[in-house]
């Protein structure tokens, strides 16, 4: 035999206890999401601060070439090109730390709703960022003396 919805309600109204659970289900099933969107956002924050930190690096290889660009006719020879290595190599540094950091949360924390960049996609943007790097190190200690 079918209870109709007044019949339901009228047994909920005689059974405090199952309204409870039902209540403290909803609650819990809503925490659940909570917390998985809280994941979500926190990876998108995550993607954003690696982001940042690869800037930085970038602004430390920039520094570099620039000051080896204003400064290269300096004596001796070699210290512009020694200073702006010294910046190039802080550069990769950043690089590869925000790298570790970044893939450290990325083992952490799921997925649900959003489609984060990924740990694979993470060491491959530093590696080619430290590698470019490298080779502007090379470049500047094969550029001609006399330049």
């Amino acid at each position: 035999m079918a209870m109709s919805q007044s019949d339901t309600a009228e047994q909920n109204d005689e059974n405090p206890a199952a309204d409870r659970t039902d209540l403290a289900e909803d609650r819990t099933e809503r925490a659940e999401d909570r917390t998985e969107l809280a994941e979500d956002r926190t990876l998108m924050a995550n993607e954003r601060t690696f982001a940042g930190w690869i800037r930085t690096g970038l602004a430390a290889v920039g520094i570099g070439l620039g000051f080896n660009a204003l400064f290269g006719t300096l004596d001796p020879w070699w210290l512009p090109r020694m200073i702006a290595t010294l910046f190039i190599l802080i550069g990769i540094v950043i690089f590869y730390a925000a790298q570790r950091t970044a893939c450290r949360v990325y083992d952490r924390l799921d997925s649900h709703s959003s489609e984060p960049v990924g740990g694979m996609k993470i060491r491959m943007i530093t590696f080619m960022f430290g590698a470019a790097s490298a080779l502007l190190i090379v470049g500047l200690w094969l550029m001609s003396i006399d330049s």
